[in-house]
């Protein structure tokens, strides 16, 4: 049987507080939802506009990280995989599809404040000061003088 690949990356606002909650194993899981705008052109050839919602459970110190910094209306980056549940529920099946997130990038400045820092752009895979710590190299820009640039020259 062939491989497999099951891997999602969704980019939007939460449609509420994370859910931090604890099993009775002692792991941590935190429940969020993600808004996810989209536009589209309808029969009438006009462009419309559609919301989904999408919902994320992120487990252990990822799930507290989220839990600790992101907040309703905060937009985030979720990379993860697909996943589907069942469940009974008043005699009757249930399913549901979730994403669960392998990693969780803030997104966004700190808020007007925001003591805690969230949203300073760091990934959900790592820590805040080993993010802030991290220095980017300089990017040096060499002078060409009074050349115009030919557009044929740039490789990409």
């Amino acid at each position: 049987m062939a491989r497999s690949f099951n891997q999602v990356i969704l980019m939007g606002n939460l449609t509420r507080d994370p859910e931090l909650r604890t099993i009775p194993s002692g792991q941590s899981v935190c429940s969020f939802s993600l808004a996810l705008n989209r536009s589209f052109k309808g029969q009438d050839g006009n462009w419309q506009e559609a919301t989904d919602y999408i919902d994320i459970v992120a487990w252990g110190p990822l799930g507290e990280r989220v839990s600790q910094y992101l907040s309703k209306g905060r937009p985030c980056l979720v990379n993860g995989r697909l996943q589907s549940r069942s469940w009974e529920q008043d005699g009757q099946k249930r399913s549901k599809v979730e994403v669960v997130a392998q990693d969780v990038t803030f997104l966004g400045g700190r808020s007007e404040g925001d003591s805690q820092g969230g949203g300073q752009g760091y990934s959900g895979g790592e820590s805040p000061s080993s993010a802030s710590s991290k220095k980017k190299d300089d990017v040096v820009i060499e002078d060409i003088g009074d050349e115009p640039i030919n557009l044929d020259d740039i490789p990409f």
